[in-house]
């Protein structure tokens, strides 16, 4: 497997960022913070970096640049090959769609687990959660006067695509209370058997 199967969102983040200067890993996670970068990676998880840090080591993206003092200061910098690594890790994640599976489609595809009444409960209260993630990246366009507007593509996609996501949420719900999308067990067997013989027709 070669290192551009090997990419990661926070691989990327940490190659990004020492592609502008050699740093420590504290810094590597405040700059992360400061930048806003927190709010499309996932490092939930103080370790993370760390790890991160050590599996770009193990590829040879980065390299130890000098150790101050104690072992949580070394400094690291980024590779020839990290930099071109990084540089094709950012086209394809840019150009490519599908590999990545959030939980959410997976949910929505089991559906009929819930009755349409628990569907719409837990439908509205994501769309409660995404409403509150759209007041949030608001004033963070709202009050980028003077920030150039490269620093904020990001932002701009994630409230788009929120945007999209609680346009969509708010029919959804809709057509589950007022029951244009219904079901039932037996709605479910009848349509699953003609699945099976639809399939079989087409298998024949």
């Amino acid at each position: 497997m070669g290192t551009t199967d090997r990419r990661s969102a926070l691989g990327v983040t940490v190659l990004g960022l020492l592609s502008g200067e050699p740093m420590h890993a504290y810094r590597i996670q405040k700059l992360i913070k400061d930048y806003g970068k927190d709010r499309v990676v996932n490092v939930r998880q103080r370790a993370s970096v760390y790890q991160t840090i050590e599996r770009l080591l193990k590829l040879e993206l980065i390299r130890v640049d000098r150790v101050e003092g104690h072992p949580e200061r070394t400094v690291y910098a980024i590779t020839d090959a990290g930099a071109a690594t990084v540089k094709a890790w950012v086209k394809n994640m840019l150009a490519t769609t599908g590999n990545e599976f959030p939980e959410f489609p997976v949910g929505l595809s089991f559906l009929m687990m819930l009755t349409p009444d628990e569907a719409a409960e837990q439908l509205q209260a994501r769309l409660d959660a995404v409403g509150a993630q759209i007041d949030e990246i608001a004033p963070v366009l709202d009050e980028a006067t003077g920030v150039a507007r490269i620093f904020l593509v990001e932002e701009e996609y994630r409230h788009a695509v929120l945007v999209a996501e609680q346009r969509w949420l708010r029919a959804l719900v809709a057509d589950l209370r007022t029951g244009s999308l219904a079901w039932s067990e037996e709605s479910l067997r009848q349509a699953a058997a003609e699945f099976d013989t639809r399939q079989e027709k087409e298998q024949s």
